[in-house]
């Protein structure tokens, strides 16, 4: 899900540990709202009954619901790569093992077919003004991938692989829960994307 960076916002500052724990609440009756009922489940206002906020205390940390949901993503994210971290993938090559980690995280998202489904709504609805949260979105899809690789210090070529094998996770995932694709396709795309790896590591190179 890349994105451009935004360089015309200042960077955040540090939340508190309160802070950071309200934000942490607002995420999660976000999840749970959008598991149990989608997109249109996710109400500004339930948002802040289930998590113990006032509604402007809510808008003051999400401007609307598509930045809450998009913010909701990253966070979903998040928790899959501390997973994936804990038992990282195994295959041989690192085309194989990013495979293996974006087939694991669709299948997380899978497992909760309507939040993936809110989330990516979310993404699509995405105006300049969510930038900074989609960005976020980016840079853990990113991290995450260049993890599977076992690459800290990427080159210009294999950043813009990971971009491609960002957008084709990105579409399967949108494909497949329109109904369009099946498992086995969207399997088929992630691995075919992944072999772009081999084509810009040096190691394999001419």
């Amino acid at each position: 899900m890349p994105a451009e960076a935004s360089s015309s916002r200042p960077a955040s500052p540090a939340l508190t540990e309160r802070q950071a724990a309200r934000r942490r609440r607002i995420l999660q009756a976000s999840a749970q709202l959008a598991g149990r009922g989608g997109f249109d489940a996710v109400q500004m206002r339930e948002v802040a009954e289930s998590s113990q906020v006032a509604l402007g205390t809510l808008y003051r940390y999400f401007p609307s619901k598509v930045h809450l949901l998009v913010a909701t993503m990253q966070d979903q994210l998040e928790q899959m790569h501390g997973t994936l971290r804990k038992k990282p993938p195994a295959g041989d090559t690192a085309a194989e093992r990013v495979a293996e980690t974006l087939m694991r995280a669709f299948r997380a998202l899978q497992r909760e077919p309507q939040l993936a489904d809110a989330m990516v709504r979310a993404l699509t609805f995405a105006d300049r003004s969510v930038s900074p949260e989609v960005d976020q979105v980016s840079r853990q899809t990113t991290a995450i991938i260049l993890d599977a690789m076992g690459l800290e210090h990427p080159g210009p070529e294999q950043l813009s692989a990971v971009r491609v094998i960002e957008h084709t996770w990105h579409s399967a995932l949108i494909t497949w829960l329109s109904g369009r694709a099946s498992i086995a396709q969207v399997k088929r795309d992630i691995e075919t994307a992944c072999r772009l790896i081999d084509l810009t590591d040096p190691a394999t190179g001419p």
